[in-house]
């Protein structure tokens, strides 16, 4: 910061919210700041408000932020814990940004480099879906009712899904810490009320070929998508899959550092992308938000009712093809 020509109280305001954070750690969550992870930062974020302005916790997490971005930068640090959390901030400030547009082809194209089974898997089914990156996280194998998961791995499956043929269960009762059959979670679902998505030929055929690799887990929850990396055999979280979008993204020129919202593509940008093109496609906005999980009960009541003529029918004449 010295070399760059800040001054003497900038530099200082830096250090005395650095020095903050560091001791919050210590203290708290017993980390440090080379070991903490996303959940360390939205704790320290959190515990800031109530003692300081909205205006000034943002000004605090910028400032951690960058600390991140420039350790990651110089190889100091693997990656950058506060990229989500700050995301995470700028969909609260801002839920409707001015967004890169991606057309269906590009994104086809951008999926035809991505041939590892997880990543792929993750990246259609936000796609194909509209899924937040939460939800996707806290999927399990009895949330997903498919020939693989019903017949080949006899997997319980959700009463919700029952005569619902080929479809995902998205619930709305998760929160962090909840402990769901013996696993804490890490992730929350935000959506208002429970949701049931189709699942057409594509994704289908997606999932099918990463069930065919999907490590065993340990948890008696059966996650559907767990690590294949570090954490072997682990419920991927929200970092994870942050990561690896943001890997694949910056790849095709889509992520940069210090690229905002309106730029970045990034696990939420999926949920933009399905939103709009399949409204444009069904000019029904009643259906998409259902399907995003944003309608309340005296509206969901009227397509749970007649999922299967209405959702369904209309979800597969109109959702885009990515292969």
């Amino acid at each position: 910061m010295t070399y760059h020509g800040k001054t003497d109280r900038t530099r200082a305001a830096y250090e005395r919210v650095l020095r903050t954070f560091e001791s919050f750690l210590a203290d708290e969550r017993g980390a440090t700041p080379a070991t903490a992870e996303h959940r360390d930062c939205m704790a320290w974020v959190h515990q800031l408000r109530g003692t300081v302005a909205e205006s000034t916790v943002a000004t605090y997490a910028a400032y951690l932020h960058r600390f991140y971005a420039y350790m990651t930068q110089v190889g100091a640090f693997d990656s950058n814990p506060m990229t989500l959390v700050a995301e995470e901030m700028d969909e609260r400030i801002n839920t409707d940004p001015t967004r890169r547009e991606i057309a269906v082809p590009e994104m086809r194209d951008f999926l035809a480099d991505v041939a590892h089974p997880l990543d792929r898997a993750l990246l259609v089914t936000m796609l194909k879906t509209g899924i937040r990156v939460g939800e996707l996280c806290n999927l399990d194998l009895r949330d997903l009712s498919v020939p693989i998961t019903r017949e080949t791995l006899d997997v319980p499956i959700r009463p919700q899904l029952d005569g619902r043929g080929d479809a995902l269960f998205v619930a709305a009762d998760r929160a962090v810490g909840d402990e769901i059959d013996g696993e804490r979670r890490t992730a929350a679902n935000k959506r208002k009320r429970a949701t049931v998505i189709p699942v057409d030929d594509e994704l289908r055929i997606v999932l099918r070929r990463w069930l065919a690799i999907r490590p065993d887990t340990a948890t008696r929850a059966e996650p559907l998508f767990v690590s294949t990396r570090d954490d072997w055999g682990a419920r991927v979280t929200p970092h994870v899959v942050h990561h690896m979008v943001e890997s694949h993204a910056r790849e095709r020129g889509w992520h940069r550092d210090g690229g905002g919202a309106e730029e970045n593509v990034t696990p939420h940008y999926f949920r933009h992308f399905f939103t709009t093109h399949l409204r444009d496609r069904t000019g029904d906005r009643g259906i998409v938000k259902y399907l995003r999980g944003d309608v309340a009960s005296d509206i969901i009541d009227t397509y749970t009712h007649d999922w299967g003529d209405r959702v369904r029918r209309t979800y597969e004449d109109n959702i885009y093809q990515l292969t």
